[in-house]
């Protein structure tokens, strides 16, 4: 059993999430900057079997593709030719920074670490994550 890895891509920073084997829990990883990401992944998937990518695909309220697709599409199309034989999952990742920030506060987390873009990033590739567990858990 593989398995699955969220990644919330940015221009700057990438957020990374990981289940557990079983792929009960989700869990944030990393961040990394956006042009090691190809790098750690290749690494990671040395170490550990990896049978799905889930990657944020932002969108507009409308459901149309936001603007930083034209970013992210680049990295899925390098994703699926390094990586032939993982599968790419789509999942929308609309409010999912906000939720994190969120997500800070209610943990009680101090002005200053609320302030970690990185802390952000990662906590939203682990929503990521647990949507896409939700969605095909059908929870």
């Amino acid at each position: 059993m593989g398995r699955l890895l969220s990644i919330d891509y940015g221009r700057k920073r990438v957020g990374i999430a990981v289940t557990d084997p079983l792929k009960i829990i989700a869990n944030g990883l990393t961040t990394i900057h956006s042009k090691d990401v190809i790098k750690f992944l290749e690494d990671y998937t040395s170490k550990e079997n990896v049978e799905c990518f889930v990657v944020g695909y932002p969108k507009q309220m409308d459901n149309s593709p936001s603007e930083s697709i034209r970013y992210i599409n680049p990295f899925i199309k390098n994703l699926e030719k390094k990586f032939p034989d993982i599968e790419i999952k789509l999942i929308d990742e609309r409010f999912t920074s906000k939720i994190a920030f969120r997500t800070m506060i209610d943990a009680g987390l101090k002005k200053k670490a609320r302030q970690n873009k990185a802390l952000i990033d990662t906590i939203s590739a682990t929503i990521i994550l647990q949507s896409y567990m939700e969605t095909i858990n059908n929870i």
